[in-house]
């Protein structure tokens, strides 16, 4: 485009703009970039006379905000049921070495009961610094659900181990609460205060799985201490795991949440609660607009149950998991990588009479879709201790339904502990054992020294080789190290008695070991195990 026709349309354009204003009507016209740029002069003399008369273009309407204009009625409605938690917990006086001693006053002094009043608590009754109690303060959020029974919920963190905790409620009015039931898992509290004392005001609890990212909502609490404080943002995202713990599901949102939010609602524009603030990610202590709520999907049952019992009843599968990657899902015969591979089964457990098997991946559980790993304990826990249900499973390549009645997660987890504890002891009980002809023992700091072993050489060591076995027949010596068992490493003689069962329990006839000398030199050697 020659300069000359660059001008002509820029006047063009500029006529345009030049009757839409004059009209009431100002749309900016789009100038081509490239044509800005290759003529910066200012455009030639307009002759309105030559140019065709401008057709006003069609006004835009713009569409109205759906945000909400104010949320002042909602706020007003609901800040009597939101409540501060004020906890109290006496703990032993630690004072520094280095601390500041009490001043020795001259007797009369008027300075007297304020030093009294501020090193109390700082000495012990015999007079010795660090020996007496001091009274820790804390401070959080939490919600009436129940103002019949006195019902308030909150989170387990902004109690855990208070000696008193105490209700203040937005007007001005305090109660002593007591504590009915807590949930380390999800983070979950609920306290109990006297209804007759006060007529409280309750809220409820709403569909978190109705939320969508972009929904408004609305947080209420008691940040820094600013007792009902109210902020307004959006659902930012779902299904958050920050790896808190083991049911992670958590509500993202941009609604400024603070320390001492803990424990307070995140309310939808209906009123109702759909979730709980618990964590947020700040690197200075303030809100970035990053703030995770317990979803009240997920908060509603674990309320229920600490109602009822006073303790969670979850139910219990009794298996092992890991992910399902894509190599995993190919060589099992899976067009996609989902659901949760079974890596083994809790012996005692619900499903060790052999419903379920190892090498299984669960794809979904009682009508609910397990996509990935982490979706199975939490659907799980969520059902009740005892019932029967359908889970579908890929066995080999096929697709089946077995049925399964859930055990309690409480009782497995004791169990499993207890069963951890045995195998700890049967761990340290097994120093050194005798197989194949060598004896065999940890390799430490005194057997090191002993043998002359490199720092860098990792596995068990040979104390002693019979002289009539296979082992000194295959020229092994005291000192060696066994770093390997059919291509699986090794690190304590309990790992070299259960790889070498397992090898004969699988009809082999000869183990082959990886040894290392005292320097680190590696070589293999067969040994037949008949």
């Amino acid at each position: 485009m020659s300069a000359p026709s660059v001008r002509s349309a820029i006047t063009k354009r500029l006529f345009a703009t030049t009757a839409a204003v004059l009209s009431g009507v100002l749309v900016m016209p789009a100038f081509a970039p490239l044509a800005l740029a290759q003529d910066q002069q200012a455009p030639a003399q307009v002759q309105p006379a030559a140019q065709p008369a401008p057709v006003a273009p069609p006004q835009v309407q713009l569409q109205p905000s759906h945000g909400p204009a104010s949320v002042a009625d909602l706020a007003e409605r609901l800040l009597g049921a939101v409540v501060n938690i004020s906890t109290s917990q006496n703990v032993k006086g630690t004072e520094a070495p280095n601390a500041v001693p009490m001043p020795q006053l001259p007797e009369g002094s008027p300075f007297q009961d304020f030093f009294d009043d501020f090193f109390k608590n700082r000495q012990g009754e015999d007079g010795q610094r660090g020996g007496g109690t001091q009274k820790v303060q804390s401070l959080g959020s939490g919600f009436v659900v129940d103002a019949e029974q006195g019902i308030v919920v909150t989170n387990n963190h902004v109690i855990a181990d208070a000696d008193e905790i105490e209700v203040n409620f937005s007007d001005g009015s305090k109660l002593k609460a007591e504590l009915v039931g807590t949930d380390t898992k999800t983070d979950i509290a609920v306290l109990k205060v006297d209804p007759k004392q006060k007529k409280l005001t309750a809220v409820k609890f709403g569909d978190s799985n109705v939320m969508r990212i972009g929904d408004w909502v609305m947080a209420i609490g008691n940040p820094f201490g600013l007792g009902g404080t109210v902020t307004v943002g959006i659902v930012s995202a779902r299904n958050r795991d920050i790896n808190a713990g083991p049911y992670d599901d958590f509500i993202q949102t941009d609604a400024a949440i603070n320390r001492g939010n803990s424990g307070g609602p995140l309310f939808n524009m209906e009123g109702e609660v759909i979730g709980i603030n618990t964590a947020i990610i700040s690197p200075s202590g303030g809100s970035i607009g990053i703030g995770f709520s317990i979803p009240s999907e997920l908060a509603i049952g674990v309320v229920d149950q600490l109602r009822q019992f006073g303790e969670t009843r979850r139910g219990w599968l009794g298996v092992r998991i890991q992910p399902v990657t894509d190599e995993i899902a190919e060589s099992l015969g899976m067009a996609t990588a989902k659901g949760a591979l079974v890596a083994g089964i809790i012996k005692g457990g619900p499903v060790d009479n052999g419903v379920i098997q190892a090498g299984d991946v669960i794809i979904k559980f009682d009508g609910k879709d397990v996509k990935e790993m982490r979706d199975l304990p939490r659907v799980v826990a969520e059902s009740p201790v005892g019932k029967a249900v359908d889970v579908l499973i890929v066995r080999k390549g096929v697709e089946q339904t077995v049925k399964v009645t859930l055990g309690r997660l409480e009782d497995g987890e004791k169990q499993a502990s207890a069963e951890e504890d045995d195998e700890q002891q049967q761990e340290q009980a097994v120093t050194t054992a005798t197989v194949l002809g060598m004896t065999v023992g940890e390799l430490n700091d005194e057997t090191r020294r002993k043998f002359e072993i490199a720092g860098d050489v990792s596995g068990v060591v040979i104390t002693e080789v019979d002289a009539k076995s296979i082992a000194a027949e295959r020229g092994i010596l005291a000192g060696e190290v066994i770093t390997e068992i059919a291509q699986e490493s090794v690190s304590s003689p309990k790992d070299v008695m259960d790889r070498i069962g397992a090898l004969k329990e699988q009809g082999r006839k000869n183990a082959l070991l990886m040894l290392a000398s005292k320097s680190g030199e590696l070589r293999f050697v067969t040994l037949r195990m008949d």
